[in-house]
């Protein structure tokens, strides 16, 4: 690896805590193992995950760095033993499984797909971790289908936008709930079919009647809380529940006769810990599937706020906020 610096920038988080804990630091730079390649880091996109493990509450897998940081955009610049689908100088964007607040980050060459053509690399930036998540989850998990009813809670975040977007494109009708008229606006304008304030209406009553008391067949849970009832009650029959993240919480006071009575599924899943094939599988439907309409301009990633790398501590306060619409990305 000619002409890389031994050594690189990258945010640490100095002990768990607010924001404030993230800093700048020189840390050694990592060499690409088997199957893995070396990215020049040019942006990278900021997730709720990354501030709760800046909390102390979800550390890294074994063998994942503990700098922050679950997608990466920018250039292949070496690879490591075994390595067949990448070269030195092409442009990617990547899922990783930490590392990607800094200059150099390693992904795997299986997670690892082409900057889309069209599309800026802070844009590519914003694809991986929200595009991976909601493909398996919505679409493999929850089965959705054309002409079914999709309800998306925090439909003006990273994985909202991206929920909308994806639901829309494969035919199924949208109901979002999100916490304000201008993120409600954000979401019909990305081709929600309603959406729903959650500080002025039930949405269990206002997705019930805008289905005709049916319901809706697939919904997408970040809240948790007392959300989990309720989303049991407005789900149809045959209805699938999927939780990703638990923001009010994992634990409720349930009634599972419904349950049993609609013949529901609750599912959820995490991404992170996830085997290597079970990511190359999830990229390898993204490329078949979804990078074609990204790339027909069908489909493009919502940015709300863009940061320096330095300014890290920044976004994650603009994340905890969650006055945000959009993905939040860090430039390097």
């Amino acid at each position: 690896m000619p002409n890389l610096p031994e050594t690189m920038t990258a945010i640490a988080i100095r002990e768990p805590g607010g924001p404030d804990v993230l800093e700048s630091r020189r840390i050694p730079r990592p060499h690409p193992g088997h199957g893995e390649i070396l990215i020049k880091v040019a942006a990278a996109g900021v997730n709720r995950p990354d501030t709760i493990q800046r909390m102390g509450l979800y550390p890294p897998p074994p063998g994942a760095p503990e700098t922050p940081g679950l997608e990466v955009a920018g250039e292949v610049v070496a690879a490591g033993p075994g390595v067949s689908m990448w070269k030195a100088g092409d442009k990617v964007c990547a899922l990783v499984g930490g590392g990607g607040y800094a200059e150099y980050c390693l992904a795997h060459e299986t997670h690892t797909l082409p900057v889309p053509q069209g599309l800026s690399m802070t844009e590519a930036a914003a694809l991986p971790e929200t595009f991976f998540t909601v493909w398996t989850n919505v679409f493999e998990r929850g089965g959705l289908k054309a002409g079914e009813t999709f309800l998306v809670h925090g439909g003006s975040s990273g994985i909202g936008t991206t929920a909308i977007q994806l639901a829309r494109l494969f035919g199924a009708k949208v109901i979002a709930t999100a916490g304000s008229a201008e993120k409600c606006a954000a979401c019909l304008k990305l081709g929600a079919d309603a959406a729903i304030n959650y500080r002025d209406a039930d949405f269990v009553a206002e997705t019930k009647r805008l289905t005709d008391g049916r319901g809706a067949d697939v919904i997408l849970d970040m809240v948790g809380g007392d959300y989990i009832a309720r989303n049991i009650q407005v789900a149809a029959t045959g209805g699938r529940i999927v939780s990703i993240a638990f923001l009010n919480g994992p634990t409720a006071e349930v009634n599972f006769l419904p349950v049993m009575l609609k013949r529901l599924t609750l599912t959820g899943s995490t991404l992170r810990p996830r085997s290597i094939e079970e990511k190359a599988a999830l990229a390898r439907a993204l490329r078949e599937k979804v990078w074609p309409p990204i790339e027909a301009g069908r489909i493009k990633p919502l940015i709300d706020t863009v940061f320096p790398l330095a300014d890290a501590a920044k976004a994650h306060a603009l994340m905890e906020k969650s006055s945000h619409i959009g993905k939040i990305i860090l430039t390097v």
